[in-house]
């Protein structure tokens, strides 16, 4: 998903009040009462936490993380993405602190007026950060881009719409009012659990929107995380059919596999409510 801090606008958070297990029209994500582990005030260098264990599932998912991940300019190599997919692919939402038995994950669970995405951010540091995503049933993280970066998603509850394009021939430097064709990349529906998915800088959907169809948790592992001042800041689009446009850059019937991307203003569904992180922690080691 590739939307955090930086990214998506984090309306709604406040970093002054111990406000946890709230998220918009006042639903509560919670932490199972036996994993609860409050956290130290936020710190932008992420100092070491007490409380963590050595051998957990997110220890180990941090600690591949800082493999893979080797900084600016760099590319994961296949051999990383196998071991990052392989890592996550054994992850539960245990593992964060969470559970299908929370109330905000239960299908029956009324949304009030426009469902609100919230996130947490679970770590982050210049090269990768950790976040996860909880999206009301209906939920819409619209169309956005994840510039210069390599995501990898885990659906860890509910079942989603996951829509994504790339761009073709992408043009530096270009208008950025000019309507530019993009292959579609997927248009399905998925279920926790499902295998991990990763995009790329300009492959594998790297411009993608999610819908949720029932209450879901998405934890996405990033890098390097959004910058504004990196030049990675994140970009919005609405998506229109092949055949809105006569401009024929593809083969007689292969439209339905491509479209075209039109950038738009920030959508005022792309503003998400930050909440504290209260899962198991994280051990920085030097």
């Amino acid at each position: 998903m590739g939307i955090e801090a930086g990214g998506l606008v984090e309306r709604g958070k406040d970093r002054h009040h111990d406000k946890v297990n709230v998220v918009g029209h006042h639903h509560h994500v919670g932490y199972m009462k036996n994993k609860v582990m409050r956290k130290r005030k936020y710190c932008s260098k992420n100092r070491k936490v007490k409380h963590s264990s050595s051998d957990s599932a997110l220890q180990r998912l941090f600690v591949s993380c800082r493999d893979v991940f080797k900084g600016l300019g760099t590319l994961p190599s296949p051999h990383h993405v196998q071991e990052l997919c392989s890592v996550l692919d054994k992850f539960r939402p245990e593992d964060v602190g969470l559970s299908s038995d929370l109330q905000f994950f239960k299908p029956e669970t009324e949304v009030k007026g426009t469902p609100r995405v919230a996130y947490t951010t679970i770590y982050k540091c210049n090269n990768f950060s950790l976040c996860c995503f909880f999206i009301p049933a209906t939920g819409v993280i619209p169309l956005h881009n994840h510039p210069g970066m390599t995501v990898f998603s885990k659906l860890l509850l509910g079942k989603m719409h996951i829509k994504s394009y790339d761009v073709v021939d992408p043009i530096k430097n270009s208008d950025a009012s000019q309507v530019r064709l993009a292959k579609l990349k997927a248009d399905s529906v998925f279920t926790a659990p499902c295998k991990t998915s990763v995009l790329y800088p300009t492959t594998g959907g790297n411009i993608h929107a999610f819908t949720a169809i029932t209450p879901c948790a998405v934890l996405d592992v990033i890098g390097p995380p959004y910058s504004k001042e990196d030049g990675r800041d994140c970009s919005y689009y609405k998506d229109h059919p092949y055949a809105s446009y006569s401009d024929a850059k593809v083969t007689e019937g292969e439209g339905d596999h491509y479209g075209w991307l039109e950038e738009i203003e920030m959508p005022d569904n792309s503003e998400m409510d930050g909440i504290e992180y209260l899962g198991p922690q994280i051990i920085e080691t030097i």
